[in-house]
Protein backbone atom coordinates (compact mmCIF):
# COMPACT_ATOMS: atom_id res chain seq x y z
CA UNK A 1 0.00 0.00 0.00
CA UNK A 2 1.34 3.44 -0.94
CA UNK A 3 1.59 6.01 1.35
CA UNK A 4 0.35 9.54 1.22
CA UNK A 5 3.26 11.15 -0.10
CA UNK A 6 3.75 8.53 -2.98
CA UNK A 7 0.20 8.87 -4.06
CA UNK A 8 0.90 12.48 -4.30
CA UNK A 9 4.13 11.47 -6.43
CA UNK A 10 2.20 9.04 -8.62
CA UNK A 11 -0.74 12.39 -9.13
CA UNK A 12 1.74 14.83 -9.84
CA UNK A 13 3.89 13.05 -12.27
CA UNK A 14 0.49 12.28 -13.73
CA UNK A 15 -0.73 15.34 -13.93
CA UNK A 16 2.32 16.36 -16.02
CA UNK A 17 2.06 13.26 -18.25
CA UNK A 18 5.32 12.02 -16.32
CA UNK A 19 3.89 8.69 -14.90
CA UNK A 20 6.22 6.47 -16.07
CA UNK A 21 9.16 8.53 -15.63
CA UNK A 22 11.09 8.89 -11.98
CA UNK A 23 13.03 11.71 -10.94
CA UNK A 24 15.99 11.77 -8.16
CA UNK A 25 14.95 15.04 -6.58
CA UNK A 26 11.30 14.34 -6.31
CA UNK A 27 12.03 11.15 -5.11
CA UNK A 28 14.12 12.62 -2.37
CA UNK A 29 11.23 14.77 -1.40
CA UNK A 30 9.17 11.16 -0.64
CA UNK A 31 11.86 9.60 1.00
CA UNK A 32 12.45 12.39 3.31
CA UNK A 33 8.56 12.64 3.34
CA UNK A 34 8.59 16.39 2.49
CA UNK A 35 5.25 17.92 2.63
CA UNK A 36 6.35 20.36 0.12
CA UNK A 37 5.11 17.66 -2.35
CA UNK A 38 1.71 18.46 -1.74
CA UNK A 39 2.02 21.95 -1.77
CA UNK A 40 4.39 21.60 -4.97
CA UNK A 41 1.41 19.88 -6.83
CA UNK A 42 -1.33 22.35 -5.56
CA UNK A 43 0.39 24.81 -6.49
CA UNK A 44 1.24 24.05 -10.07
CA UNK A 45 -2.64 22.67 -10.53
CA UNK A 46 -3.58 25.97 -9.17
CA UNK A 47 -1.36 28.35 -11.31
CA UNK A 48 -2.49 26.03 -14.19
CA UNK A 49 -6.26 26.65 -13.22
CA UNK A 50 -6.18 30.53 -13.34
CA UNK A 51 -9.80 32.21 -14.37
CA UNK A 52 -7.78 35.17 -16.28
CA UNK A 53 -5.59 32.71 -18.44
CA UNK A 54 -7.30 29.95 -20.77
CA UNK A 55 -5.85 26.44 -20.20
CA UNK A 56 -4.02 26.98 -23.79
CA UNK A 57 -2.68 29.92 -22.59
CA UNK A 58 -1.96 28.73 -19.08
CA UNK A 59 0.44 25.76 -21.06
CA UNK A 60 2.29 27.83 -23.69
CA UNK A 61 3.33 30.27 -20.53
CA UNK A 62 4.10 27.05 -18.72
CA UNK A 63 6.15 25.53 -21.78
CA UNK A 64 7.96 29.01 -22.42
CA UNK A 65 8.94 28.95 -18.58
CA UNK A 66 10.34 25.03 -19.00
CA UNK A 67 12.44 25.78 -22.04
CA UNK A 68 13.83 29.21 -20.37
CA UNK A 69 14.89 26.89 -17.55
CA UNK A 70 16.32 25.00 -20.11
CA UNK A 71 14.42 21.83 -18.88
CA UNK A 72 13.79 18.94 -21.85
CA UNK A 73 11.46 17.07 -19.30
CA UNK A 74 9.19 19.63 -18.83
CA UNK A 75 9.32 21.41 -22.16
CA UNK A 76 8.10 18.20 -23.70
CA UNK A 77 5.30 17.58 -20.80
CA UNK A 78 3.92 21.46 -21.36
CA UNK A 79 4.03 20.97 -25.15
CA UNK A 80 2.13 17.89 -24.97
CA UNK A 81 -0.42 19.89 -22.88
CA UNK A 82 -0.93 22.76 -24.56
CA UNK A 83 -1.05 21.31 -27.63
CA UNK A 84 -4.17 18.63 -26.22
CA UNK A 85 -5.44 22.12 -25.06
CA UNK A 86 -5.57 23.50 -28.77
CA UNK A 87 -2.33 24.83 -29.11
CA UNK A 88 -1.15 24.99 -32.70
CA UNK A 89 1.92 24.40 -33.92
CA UNK A 90 2.85 27.56 -35.05
CA UNK A 91 2.16 28.45 -31.07
CA UNK A 92 3.76 25.90 -30.36
CA UNK A 93 7.08 27.33 -32.31
CA UNK A 94 6.07 30.93 -31.11
CA UNK A 95 6.42 30.06 -26.91
CA UNK A 96 9.78 28.84 -27.98
CA UNK A 97 10.83 31.77 -30.22
CA UNK A 98 9.83 34.41 -27.80
CA UNK A 99 11.66 32.83 -24.88
CA UNK A 100 14.89 32.49 -26.62
CA UNK A 101 14.21 36.49 -27.73
CA UNK A 102 13.44 37.72 -24.25
CA UNK A 103 16.65 36.05 -23.09
CA UNK A 104 18.48 37.89 -25.78
CA UNK A 105 16.87 41.22 -24.89
CA UNK A 106 16.51 40.74 -21.31
CA UNK A 107 20.53 39.83 -21.16
CA UNK A 108 21.38 43.13 -23.62
CA UNK A 109 18.91 45.60 -21.27
CA UNK A 110 20.11 44.33 -17.56
CA UNK A 111 23.15 45.08 -18.51
CA UNK A 112 22.33 48.73 -19.77
CA UNK A 113 20.12 49.24 -16.50
CA UNK A 114 23.57 47.90 -14.78
CA UNK A 115 26.22 50.54 -16.38
CA UNK A 116 24.24 53.28 -16.18
CA UNK A 117 26.24 55.45 -18.95
CA UNK A 118 24.83 57.44 -21.82
CA UNK A 119 27.19 55.12 -24.70
CA UNK A 120 25.20 52.22 -23.52
CA UNK A 121 21.98 53.52 -23.16
CA UNK A 122 22.24 55.12 -26.58
CA UNK A 123 23.54 51.85 -28.45
CA UNK A 124 21.35 50.19 -30.95
CA UNK A 125 20.88 46.73 -29.20
CA UNK A 126 20.66 45.41 -32.90
CA UNK A 127 18.65 42.23 -32.44
CA UNK A 128 16.16 41.35 -34.97
CA UNK A 129 12.75 41.17 -33.18
CA UNK A 130 10.49 40.02 -36.09
CA UNK A 131 8.23 38.36 -34.42
CA UNK A 132 7.02 41.33 -32.11
CA UNK A 133 5.26 42.39 -35.11
CA UNK A 134 2.43 40.12 -35.82
CA UNK A 135 2.57 37.11 -33.44
CA UNK A 136 0.39 34.11 -33.67
CA UNK A 137 -0.67 34.39 -30.35
CA UNK A 138 -1.74 38.08 -30.76
CA UNK A 139 0.24 40.89 -29.52
CA UNK A 140 -1.38 41.09 -26.15
CA UNK A 141 -0.45 37.52 -25.09
CA UNK A 142 2.86 38.02 -26.93
CA UNK A 143 3.33 40.78 -24.46
CA UNK A 144 2.03 38.90 -21.67
CA UNK A 145 4.83 35.85 -22.50
CA UNK A 146 7.60 38.26 -22.61
CA UNK A 147 6.66 39.54 -19.19
CA UNK A 148 7.01 36.15 -17.81
CA UNK A 149 10.44 35.50 -19.57
CA UNK A 150 11.33 38.61 -18.38
CA UNK A 151 10.31 38.43 -14.64
CA UNK A 152 12.29 34.68 -14.80
CA UNK A 153 14.99 36.52 -15.70
CA UNK A 154 15.19 39.17 -13.64
CA UNK A 155 14.82 41.99 -16.19
CA UNK A 156 13.67 45.17 -14.35
CA UNK A 157 13.36 47.58 -17.98
CA UNK A 158 11.89 44.72 -19.52
CA UNK A 159 9.04 43.59 -16.98
CA UNK A 160 8.56 47.45 -16.55
CA UNK A 161 8.02 48.02 -20.23
CA UNK A 162 5.99 44.40 -20.85
CA UNK A 163 3.65 44.88 -18.28
CA UNK A 164 3.52 48.47 -19.39
CA UNK A 165 2.41 47.53 -23.19
CA UNK A 166 0.56 44.42 -21.58
CA UNK A 167 -1.48 46.61 -19.84
CA UNK A 168 -2.53 49.28 -22.65
CA UNK A 169 -3.55 46.02 -24.71
CA UNK A 170 -6.00 45.62 -22.05
CA UNK A 171 -4.85 43.24 -19.77
CA UNK A 172 -6.16 43.18 -16.33
CA UNK A 173 -3.39 43.24 -13.40
CA UNK A 174 -4.74 39.72 -11.92
CA UNK A 175 -3.98 37.87 -15.73
CA UNK A 176 -0.60 39.59 -15.50
CA UNK A 177 0.12 38.49 -11.88
CA UNK A 178 -1.56 35.10 -13.35
CA UNK A 179 0.76 34.43 -15.86
CA UNK A 180 4.14 35.70 -14.01
CA UNK A 181 2.70 33.06 -11.40
CA UNK A 182 2.27 30.54 -13.29
CA UNK A 183 5.84 31.50 -14.77
CA UNK A 184 7.00 31.07 -11.19
CA UNK A 185 5.53 27.62 -10.37
CA UNK A 186 7.14 26.21 -13.45
CA UNK A 187 10.70 27.78 -12.58
CA UNK A 188 10.05 26.07 -8.79
CA UNK A 189 8.95 22.71 -10.53
CA UNK A 190 11.77 22.47 -12.39
CA UNK A 191 14.14 22.01 -9.63
CA UNK A 192 12.26 18.97 -8.40
CA UNK A 193 11.39 17.27 -12.12
CA UNK A 194 14.61 17.34 -13.98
Amino acid sequence: MLSVIQETQQDFLKDLGLSDQSFARLDQLVTGDSKYLKDLRINLKTALQSENVTSKEAYLIALSAAVNEENNTLSESFRTLAAAHGATDAELAEAVAVTSLLSTNNILYRFKHFMHTDFYESAAPKVKMNIMMNPVTGKEFFELVSLAISAINGCERCVTSHEESVRKLGASEQRIFDAVRIAAVVVGVSKVIR
